[in-house]
Formats: structure tokens, sequence, C-alpha cells
């Protein structure tokens, strides 16, 4: 008879370590399948989809910041291109400058004035000079408002006999319009834009 409970306690025992065996792995199953299944819900959620003439095509979405970053990096480039690209073609860097003006404000006016009223352009034209920038890189600061930059690039002159090269760096702060043209994809002016170096690296 003893024996007979002694088995009984046995099976028991073996029933209750089943139990929590099976609530042990019951348990880690459920929280694997919720951790799955937030991961579909949140990866889902960052699909966008878009219908074009009639099909359901997806898009991928990016990062707000980095796509800023992104757009405003472009447009300091362009501006800087616009603005220091000349030769010896008063028409040629008369639409050159207008176009870079359009994606600034009136400090870029004012710089293209004080070069003017310098001499720079009339020497270009008359010295049968070629400018060219080129962009190095391009810092921006998407955290502060407005969007602040740093443009770091070597500006070219090219003569008939010499070819200096220049150190170029500008800052200045970029906002948003709501106006986006053929003259302004971006949709973005510069502003407080200063030339902090122009100096010959070497000749």
């Amino acid at each position: 008879m003893f024996q007979h409970f002694k088995n009984v306690d046995a099976a028991f025992r073996h029933i209750r370590l089943f139990s929590y065996l099976f609530l042990a792995v019951n348990g880690i199953g459920s929280a694997l399948a919720q951790y799955w299944a937030v991961r579909v819900v949140r990866e889902e959620r960052s699909k966008v989809y878009v219908l074009a003439n009639g099909k359901l095509l997806e898009a991928t979405g990016t990062d707000k910041r980095r796509v800023l970053e992104i757009r405003v990096k472009d447009h300091v480039r362009d501006f800087h291109h616009f603005f220091f690209t000349a030769s010896p073609d008063e028409e040629a860097i008369r639409r050159g400058v207008t176009r870079a003006l359009y994606l600034a404000d009136a400090t870029a006016k004012k710089e293209y004035d004080n070069l003017q009223e310098s001499g720079y352009y009339t020497g270009i034209v008359s010295g049968n000079i070629n400018q060219f920038v080129e962009a190095d890189s391009v810092a921006v600061d998407v955290n502060a408002s407005p969007v602040r930059f740093a443009f770091y690039g070597k500006l070219k002159i090219v003569r008939a006999t010499s070819t200096i090269v220049r150190s170029l760096i500008t800052t200045g702060t970029i906002t948003e319009t709501a106006a986006i043209s053929e003259n302004n994809p971006q949709g973005m002016l510069i502003g407080a834009w200063r030339i902090i170096s122009n100096q010959d690296m070497h000749r």
C-alpha cells in the first residue's frame, strides 16, 4: 500500500514538472509570437502605397530629417554653382547669377552688387577668365531653426597662362517656402549668407 502511495506521489511530481515545462514553453512561444507580430505591424506601417495608372506600387518610407538634409545640400550646391560659375561672357554671367538669386534672399544680392561695383565681373570678361566652383562638402545642422549650413569647396580661376585655386567657405541658413518652381525646385531660400574664406591655395 505504501508503494502505491509512492507511485501516486511520483506521478503527481511528474505531472507538476510537465505542467511547469508546458507553461514555460507556452509563455516563451507567446512572447516570441507577440514580438514577431509587433515587428510585422511596424514594418507594414512604415510602408506607403501609391496608386499609379491603376497599379498599387510600394514606396519606401524615409526619415524626414535625412530627406531634409539631402534637399538642403542639393540646394546649397546648386546655389554656389550658379553664383560662382562664370565665363568671359556678360550675358552668361547674368543668367547664372539670376538663377542663383532665385535660391537666396537679399544677402546674396548684396554680395553680387558688391562684386559688380568692385569690377569683379568686368575683370572676368576683359581678362578672358573662366571660373568654376567645386563642392568638397556641405555641413548641415537640421536640428537648428532655421537650418544652418557651411559650404566647403574650391574656386578655380582659369586664365590663358595660369590657374588659381582658392579655398571657398561660406555659411548661411535655410528656410523653406511654399513656392516650389522651376527656378527653385526645392522651395528653399538661403539667408544670412556670408563668405567666410576665399583665399588662394596655390598657383
